[in-house]
């Protein structure tokens, strides 16, 4: 993974900012219950929650890798193309069909929302980095995205820290709606912005389908010696 694929990574978590201001907005907002509007409090959820990817890559980092076979690897990489593209029309509300996975996924996320509410109201940051920790898990289109992409690594500590930097770049959306920057919200739900953020995210989905189909093409020729059971390298990838 180059210096490129993980400024990409940041780059998507801020490309969705709106959306993490529609998704996850209201429990960052909600830090105040109880009381409590300290920073530590906030930060702890918001380190709770980019702890949560993290993990969540690391764990498909792993499982992906486990797979030795090139055609997982090319599936892997057509799936995440699509994921992002599909993003970008959710996004741009071109498309609603990224609504579906998020409801499948709202049904996995009942459980874990009836267990996070025992952290409820939140007093101290342990609290909130417990809380935090859950709503990681939470139904969303875009950390689905995410995730598969860092999947594609299949390196553990390579999709680990590709979700902590996707974490880092949701961060400024979050913090804005934690202490209440209207201004910076405001911005952040501009309709030219959101047309933006969809641009981007299906520019860069259309690129990963490019980018694989050309690989996946150019190994499939004998005078190319490439073996596509070992995972792709992105520096490999842009030439």
């Amino acid at each position: 993974m180059t210096e490129l694929g993980y400024a990409s990574a940041l780059g998507l978590g801020l490309a969705g900012a709106g959306h993490c201001l529609g998704m996850c907005g209201g429990i960052a907002a909600a830090l105040s219950l109880g009381g409590s509007r300290s920073a530590a409090v906030t930060f702890a959820y918001h380190a709770g929650r980019i702890s949560s990817y993290t993990l969540l890559g690391a764990l498909l980092g792993l499982a992906a890798s486990s797979i030795d076979i090139g055609a997982w690897t090319i599936g892997l990489r057509y799936m995440a193309g699509l994921l992002l593209i599909g993003m970008g029309l959710y996004v741009a509300d071109w498309w609603r069909g990224m609504a579906m996975l998020e409801r499948a996924g709202a049904h996995l996320w009942q459980p874990v929302q009836r267990f996070s509410s025992r952290w409820l109201p939140i007093r101290q940051w342990p609290q909130a980095y417990a809380l935090g920790l859950c709503w990681g898990l939470m139904p969303c289109g875009l950390i689905y995205s995410a995730l598969a992409w860092s999947a594609t690594a299949q390196h553990a500590p390579t999709s680990a820290l590709m979700m902590f930097l996707f974490g880092l770049g949701t961060l400024p959306a979050m913090l804005a709606t934690s202490f209440g920057a209207e201004g910076l919200q405001a911005l952040l739900r501009k309709r030219g912005l959101k047309l933006v953020i969809a641009l981007l995210l299906i520019v860069s989905g259309s690129w990963t389908l490019y980018i694989t189909a050309a690989h996946s093409g150019h190994a499939g020729h004998g005078g190319d010696h490439t073996d596509m059971s070992e995972p792709m390298d992105h520096s490999q990838m842009q030439h």
